[in-house]
């Protein structure tokens, strides 16, 4: 099952590239809870996104499922042409240096995806039928004795999850993370508590990659040990759109012009 685990961290790593070459809608849902677990607040936003230069870019277009007025529509196109003028008259020195920093992020990246598979032992469960496909259902806890070879991966005995692996093609299909002891980050400015948890779920797009679908979080946590933070967020992503923006793009017009007429997928 390592072996297996290794297969699907290096696909993953790959539908995540192939996910730069996207564009797709993102709406997250945010409910922010009191002490009793009961909603006092509820935010809902819904973001465009796309990649820029390497640089992937949300341009908020509804809050509450409404579209923005023509002052919040003009200050979001506004941010994106800022973003796109920066880079078109970007040194080569200057994206030299940030495609060296993104592809070095990227392979700490792969390293920490990949350290999974020796940081958990696996059982098999069984298997299920999900989105129509055939999926191998395993839980995995983590694996006594296991040492981390970089920073992040100390916090990988901190979790367990059950995955849903697609028998076909080897790629996770939907993953069940649940926090099992306190996560202190940062020198203990930020602590996430037993029992946060999140389940994240992928769709086949294009018969070609893996991309995400559908993401519910629960944390509960106190940031810098004072303010607590207890939320449930969902988030949905949709209408998933091939595109691929050259490096000489000239204005937000023409990064819309573009987008291939590919059908929406849901």
């Amino acid at each position: 099952m390592q072996d297996l685990f290794r297969v699907v961290a290096d696909k993953d790593l790959e539908n995540d590239k192939r996910l730069r070459n996207y564009t797709y809608i993102e709406r997250d849902e945010e409910h922010k809870l009191d002490g009793k677990g009961q909603v006092k607040g509820t935010e809902v936003k819904t973001f465009e996104v796309m990649e820029l230069y390497g640089e992937q870019v949300q341009r908020l277009i509804q809050k509450g499922d409404k579209p923005l007025d023509a002052k919040e529509s003009a200050k979001e196109e506004e941010k994106i042409q800022k973003i796109v003028d920066k880079r078109k008259n970007e040194s080569d020195d200057a994206r030299r240096k940030r495609e060296q920093k993104a592809e070095k992020e990227r392979g700490e990246d792969r390293q920490f995806v990949r350290e999974v598979a020796d940081a958990y032992s696996f059982h098999l469960a069984g298997s299920e039928v999900l989105g129509g496909r055939d999926a191998w259902v395993i839980d995995a806890e983590p694996r006594p004795g296991y040492e981390p070879h970089m920073k992040d991966a100390k916090f990988l005995p901190k979790f367990r999850f059950r995955a849903w692996i697609d028998k076909d093609e080897a790629q996770w299909a939907k993953l069940d993370i649940e926090c099992i002891d306190t996560v202190s980050v940062g020198l203990f400015l930020a602590r996430i508590h037993k029992g946060s948890r999140i389940v994240l779920e992928q769709t086949r797009v294009n018969n070609e990659v893996w991309l995400p679908q559908h993401v519910a979080l629960k944390v509960d946590a106190r940031i810098a040990l004072l303010k607590e933070y207890n939320v449930e967020q969902d988030m949905t992503f949709r209408d998933y759109k091939k595109f691929r923006a050259t490096s000489r793009i000239l204005a937000v017009e023409d990064v819309q012009k573009k987008q291939p007429p590919i059908a929406p997928v849901h």
